[in-house]
């Protein structure tokens, strides 16, 4: 009877596609992506149409497991150590960037004393403000070019600071909270470059990712699952 039993809710399971704790851990390219990239990971560009799949996707939240491994740990220690490097310099971060489609992103806090780059996981935000101002933005992943985007000028924003270890919503504005949103918007599959009002060639931008690639800066590793 117990083994009959057995079979019924297996069957059931598979039915109605309940998942097990397996299908919603880290893939095995997450993992490789994880454990395999040194301190600075390799940056996904637009111009790349493997890299351009993976910035498009929407990502999805981590579960409380991944919060508490060692991968989750790596990953934040490297997305810092990535934005931070002089080959980026950049304010803000999020994993689609560096080939995870996974909610986590670090930016820099302007609203803090001493400007940190902090990191957060499952960020989403709840709610924009009506007001709105328009500013420069640039990215990471579209090099050489510039834009002018409209943005919120605050936001409810929810997260888990991975430094605190604790889940928090607060209301973000000024600087910041544009650097939110465009870091946010990378976890939906969203480019700048599709809320700018105008988008240009910035030569500055364009010298330093050339002198940068010529220093093997933007190479994709020979183990890098997407080709």
């Amino acid at each position: 009877m117990k083994s009959y039993f057995t079979l019924i809710v297996a069957a059931v399971l598979l039915a109605t596609g309940c998942h097990t704790r397996n299908s919603l851990s880290f893939t095995e390219n997450e993992l490789l992506i994880i454990n395999q990239s040194d301190s600075v990971m390799y940056l996904t560009v637009v111009t790349d149409k493997a890299d351009s799949i993976i910035l498009r996707n929407k990502s999805r939240d981590f579960t409380d497991e991944e919060m508490q491994s060692k991968e989750f740990q790596t990953l934040a220690k490297n997305l810092l150590a990535t934005v931070q490097d002089p080959s980026q310099d950049g304010v803000g971060i999020a994993a689609p960037q560096v080939g995870l489609n996974l909610r986590m992103l670090a930016l820099m806090r302007y609203d803090k004393p001493d400007k940190p780059i902090e990191p957060y996981a499952n960020v989403h935000i709840l709610e924009y403000s009506k007001t709105e101002k328009i500013g420069p933005e640039g990215c990471l992943s579209i090099p050489k070019y510039r834009g002018e985007v409209k943005r919120a000028d605050s936001i409810i924003v929810s997260y888990y600071d991975i430094n605190a270890k604790t889940h928090r919503t607060d209301t973000i504005a000024g600087y910041t909270a544009i650097i939110f949103q465009h870091e946010t918007d990378h976890l939906e599959g969203i480019l700048y470059t599709d809320r700018a009002d105008t988008v240009y060639f910035n030569q500055k931008w364009a010298d330093e990712r050339k002198l940068y690639e010529q220093q093997g800066a933007y190479t994709k590793p020979a183990w890098w699952p997407y080709k």
